[in-house]
């Protein structure tokens, strides 16, 4: 059994150590939400019924203009809080399409509180969408995309050499 193949087993298990409340990362490495990635986000998502609720301050260190978060962190975010997504499909899937809308400045310091939705499934496809409010309540991003349901040995296959790589059709 490969590592990957172990740890969806533990995760299915529900042997994989989390915060009270929040759901296990996507992988230990994973930049949105692993414990073991030194320079990722550590974003925790919670179920909240069908929905995923994750708060979050970006801090200095993902600046890309003084005070303000840099765009491409913003998408990070939005990609891992909608990857939650998968344990209400209760499936893996990897994105294929990710758009950020950003409406106001996201700055640096703030919390944010996101909320992702799946909007619809079709076969394999599953519809995401998130939305990312300040603690007053106003609607400061928003995004979605779409994600595709694969068999796990798709991960296997991206850390075996020998075999072709994973592709998402």
């Amino acid at each position: 059994m490969s590592e990957v193949e172990s740890y969806e087993a533990e995760l299915r298990a529900g042997k994989v150590a989390r915060e009270l409340g929040a759901l296990p990362p996507h992988y230990p490495t994973c930049f949105g939400c692993g414990p073991e990635s030194e320079y990722g986000l550590h974003v925790v998502n919670r179920l909240v019924g069908d929905e995923i609720h994750a708060t979050y301050t970006f801090s200095e260190k993902h600046s890309g203009a003084p005070g303000i978060a840099h765009g491409g962190t913003v998408a990070a975010l939005v990609d891992d809080v909608c990857g939650g997504l998968l344990f209400v499909v209760r499936e893996p899937a990897v994105t294929r399409k990710l758009e950020v809308e950003y409406l106001k400045p996201v700055l640096v310091g703030v919390q944010y509180n996101l909320v992702a939705k799946v909007d619809r499934k079709e076969g394999r496809k599953v519809f995401v969408s998130c939305e990312g409010r300040a603690a007053d309540g106003t609607l400061t991003f928003r995004g979605g995309g779409l994600f595709l349901i694969v068999d796990v040995s798709h991960f296997t296959r991206a850390v075996r050499p020998d075999e072709p790589p994973p592709v998402a059709l």
